[in-house]
């Protein structure tokens, strides 16, 4: 008996899943057909070459001809790996693009490819079964494939490595051979939606001529889609949608998705001035929208549309954030129920780095929101940049193999194939909790923008466009010729909208203001809006002592049943040492703040690159158990605690982990929300998110927000990149009310900080310069009536002076003060006094001015710091600080904020220290 013979009894299914099977995994399959797979793939090896037909027709003839297999067999064989052909390649060979041919791909699909021929077309193959069918003939077999494959839908999943997702996706697409099966009232439906999305461009084009609106024009297909979306995802028990999108087709969604009364866009587009003189505003492509919807069925589904800015892609881990925090507050079992949808555009989903760091949070404890919805608008350009010079991937999409996450490629005219699709990914996502990608091939009409001229760049493209067809008018066609509507059913759909949105210009110019509606308000119940002046107020953030003592007690017991290393039993019980010795050192207090919070009902949560144990190894907020790496949170031990605690450990992202957590805290205004950067000017890379949000987003958009920056800064040596935070970036970003800066100096200090953070009415971001050398300097602890009795001090004036005899005023702020303190003490100079300004900004000018005032007989003012004079808080002082002439004490200008030699660097801080007890020295 020959070595294959076994092969003529085999059932064709069985030997599909058995070579998926030994594709997977060689040595898992039985030897006899391992062999025969590994001759089957010779046959193959030169798939990407000319003469792969004839290596297959070889390989058949020679099989056949050693009487191994029986044709038949081989014939079977083959064609499975034409059906895997196409699962794997269709997508290439699709008809998803509109308005341009598609690249040629080789090798294509052709039978002869796989060891057929045209002799076969109508032989009957079981291996029609695979495609949920009987025996069929070869010819029926390759008209279903190119109906799944190779139609207005083109998808890409083989990539996955799970084979019950891989099964599922193709049990999916074999339903109905993957086309689009509606009944008349859901097309009626999909052409009314698109009716609204086609005048809606119109009238505005009419209306507002030459101005910027960045239109949906070529996409509109999108509106059906996300209503299909909403109306589905209800029914699937979504109660909350989150969407973040760029500029283009923004207007239009919020109009016709989100319900935005077209008054208020017709008020933005007349560039009215707002009803409110608090914030400035942004332009109207910019804003966001909350609403609540209900779906034809009756349901009801909050829906919420970010605000962004300019920066594409930048909203993305911002609306994450948003997910997750609504996630954590209202379905901590089922992230099922709130769904994020990201709309990218086909250049910047391949190009800005942030989608990266977004995919990867996907799968991530900390930052994971049960899949997201990526639906890419693909221009088939950026702004003037062909496709061909926007990346370097066949597809602007392929980021989704990153998480091994499906694809598919639309053809945007085709709407119910969009309407299909959307409604595909949602079930996926529903089913596996993780990302899926839509890429919506269509065109731009006009330029990036209204007044933008197209043809200067792409002449052929925009000439092909300017004859091609809406995608309404391409679907009203269609239903005509089914006999389904008529054209006065067309006539008449468009003339009554574009009569609603007539009336609506009319009523809005009958208004002088524009109203802005914040985001997400309902989330934002009992928080006001304030000014600076309220932002200097005094918080009570006194605690009571017991509480804290029995606080101090759990993060100060490790597990009596579990053994720990030496070193972590002793920075934990150590804690206790010095809470009793009454002196608290830096982490001991930020941990008590935090179990303060919790017990008062408020969350806390921290994230960022090695947050739980600390860069610097002080806070041990998650320790490990010694011979199991077992986790132990004490924080969650914590007697009578309301709120919830949660540290993770970010993957090594600062821009995306940043946008993440300013959603979450956009979203949860009783969460204390921080990120730490590993080092503080490791913020710079995430630069964009704190200029373009952070500094801003409550004057663009009138939302609170209260995150928290921890960036560790001081000058102890380590060169340029671990020195500075770039304390004077933020400075020139604060002004009016927007944000609070503190440098504090002492652990009761920053205790109260933190509390005070959740203890106002009020949220704004919070940026604090933390210590890295004071976690454990000897003088940088407190006292545990400091702590339940104080609050937090905008400054701190000297006490240890008389002030009769004091003749120089030191201005300095953090870890600085101690240097100068060291100094003094080694100078014995008592007529230095040094006044430490814990809070930068709101600037405390009146607590300063009474300060100053105590001083009688001073005349050398100084402004301290170590940072080099066009770095820290000098230009921001000269600007803001002007009760006293006052002198500067610090580095010359330098282009980086540190040496890298050690001793150089020592020596220029203390020439600074210097300068400030020699007025006449450097000059």
């Amino acid at each position: 008996m020959d070595r294959f013979s076994f092969l003529n009894a085999a059932h064709t299914e069985f030997f599909a899943q058995l070579y998926d099977q030994y594709l997977d995994n060689p040595d898992s399959v039985e030897p006899s057909w391992r062999s025969f797979f590994q001759g089957f793939d010779f046959g193959m090896a030169t798939y990407n070459e000319e003469n792969v037909a004839d290596q297959m027709a070889q390989y058949s003839s020679n099989s056949v001809a050693s009487g191994q297999v029986s044709e038949k067999v081989l014939k079977e064989f083959n064609v499975i790996k034409l059906i895997d052909g196409y699962r794997t390649r269709g997508h290439l060979f699709t008809k998803t693009n509109p308005v341009r041919e598609r690249r040629i791909h080789t090798p294509n699909l052709a039978i002869e490819n796989f060891g057929l021929s045209t002799a076969d077309l109508d032989t009957v193959f079981d291996a029609a079964k695979i495609l949920g069918h009987q025996p069929a003939t070869l010819k029926e077999i390759i008209s279903r494939l190119e109906n799944i494959y190779c139609q207005s839908i083109g998808v890409e999943y083989m990539y996955i490595r799970k084979p019950e997702v891989v099964q599922w996706i193709q049990d999916r697409l074999n339903v109905n051979d993957n086309l689009p099966s509606f009944d008349v009232e859901q097309k009626k439906n999909i052409l009314d939606k698109l009716n609204e999305a086609v005048s809606f461009e119109n009238f505005l084009h009419t209306k507002y001529v030459g101005q910027k609106r960045f239109s949906l024009e070529g996409g509109e297909s999108i509106i059906p889609a996300l209503d299909a979306l909403i109306e589905a995802a209800a029914e699937k028990g979504v109660e909350q949608f989150v969407m973040g999108m760029a500029h283009r087709g923004r207007l239009n969604i919020l109009a016709n998705i989100f319900g935005k009364a077209t008054q208020d866009i017709f008020s933005e587009f007349d560039g009215k001035d707002y009803d409110q003189e608090y914030f400035d505003g942004d332009v109207k492509y910019h804003l966001g929208l909350t609403s609540d919807r209900k779906t034809k069925s009756g349901k009801s589904i909050n829906i919420n549309l970010a605000p962004n800015p300019s920066h594409l892609e930048t909203v993305g881990a911002v609306i994450e954030g948003i997910a997750r925090a609504k996630q954590d507050k209202y379905f901590p079992d089922d992230f099922s129920k709130v769904l994020p949808i990201a709309v990218h555009g086909d250049a910047a989903v391949a190009g800005q780095g942030i989608v990266y760091e977004i995919v990867q949070m996907a799968q991530l404890d900390g930052y994971k929101t049960g899949g997201t919805i990526h639906l890419v608008i693909n221009n088939q350009v950026g702004f003037t940049t062909n496709y061909l010079d926007a990346r370097s991937s066949t597809y602007c999409t392929d980021i989704a193999k990153v998480t091994l996450s499906p694809v598919l490629h639309v053809n945007a005219d085709d709407t119910e194939a969009v309407v299909h699709a959307m409604l595909f990914a949602l079930d996926y996502r529903m089913a596996f909790g993780g990302d899926v990608f839509i890429d919506l091939l269509g065109y731009r009409k006009y330029g990036h923008n209204e007044g933008d001229e197209p043809r200067f760049t792409q002449p052929v493209l925009y000439k092909i466009i300017a004859r091609h067809k809406n995608p309404r008018d391409i679907y009203a066609e269609k239903l005509i010729v089914d006999g389904i509507i008529d054209q006065a059913y067309v006539n008449k759909i468009e003339s009554e909208y574009k009569a609603k949105l007539d009336e609506n210009l009319q009523e809005s110019r009958k208004k002088d203001l524009t109203i802005i509606k914040p985001f997400m308000q309902d989330e934002w119940q009992g928080f006001v809006q304030v000014s600076d002046d309220v932002m200097l107020q005094k918080v009570d953030t006194t605690y009571d002592k017991k509480k804290l003592d029995g606080i101090l007690e759990t993060i100060s017991t490790l597990p009596s049943d579990k053994k720990f290393i030496n070193k972590i039993t002793k920075i934990v019980t150590d804690r206790k040492v010095m809470y009793d010795n009454n002196q608290i050192d830096w982490g001991t207090a930020e941990a008590l703040a935090f179990g303060s919070l919790l017990q008062e009902g408020f969350d806390v949560r921290l994230s960022g690159q090695d947050v739980e144990r600390g860069t610097f190894s002080h806070r041990h907020a998650v320790v490990k158990v010694e011979d199991s790496e077992e986790e132990v949170i004490l924080l969650n031990s914590v007697q009578d605690k309301k709120g919830k605690f949660n540290v993770f450990n970010s993957f090594l992202s600062e821009y995306g982990v940043l946008g993440f957590d300013y959603g979450y805290a956009l979203t949860n205004p009783n969460s204390l929300t921080i990120w730490e950067a590993q080092f503080g000017d490791f913020s710079n890379g995430c630069q964009i998110m704190i200029d373009q949000y952070i500094s801003c987003g409550e004057d663009k958009w009138n939302n609170q927000n209260g995150i928290v920056m921890l960036l560790p800064h001081g000058y102890e040596g380590q060169g340029a990149e671990h020195s500075s935070a770039r304390m004077e970036r933020y400075l020139q970003l604060c002004s009016r009310h927007n944000m609070y800066v503190a440098d504090c100096t002492t652990p009761a200090n920053f205790f109260h900080l933190l509390r005070r953070q959740m203890k106002t009415k009020f949220r704004k971001p919070l940026v604090v310069f933390s210590p890295k050398s004071l976690l454990r300097h000897p003088l940088c602890v407190s006292t545990q009536e400091e702590l339940a009795n104080g609050s937090f001090q905008e400054t701190i004036d000297d006490t240890s002076v008389d002030k009769s005899k004091v003749k120089t005023v030191v201005f300095c702020t953090g870890k600085f003060y101690y240097d100068i303190l060291a100094e003094r003490e080694k100078l014995e100079r008592k007529d230095v006094a040094l006044v430490r300004i814990e809070q930068l900004f709101p600037l405390p000018t009146e607590q300063l001015k009474a300060i100053i005032a105590t001083y009688p007989n001073a005349d050398d003012y100084v402004w301290a710091q170590e940072e080099p004079k066009n770095m820290g808080a000098y230009s921001y002082m000269l600007v803001n600080f002007n009760l006293v002439p006052w002198r500067l004490a610090s580095l010359k200008n330098y282009s980086a904020p540190a040496a890298g030699s050690h001793t150089r660097d020592r020596r220029r801080h203390a020439d600074a220290i210097r300068m400030v007890f020699d007025k006449n020295l450097f000059r």
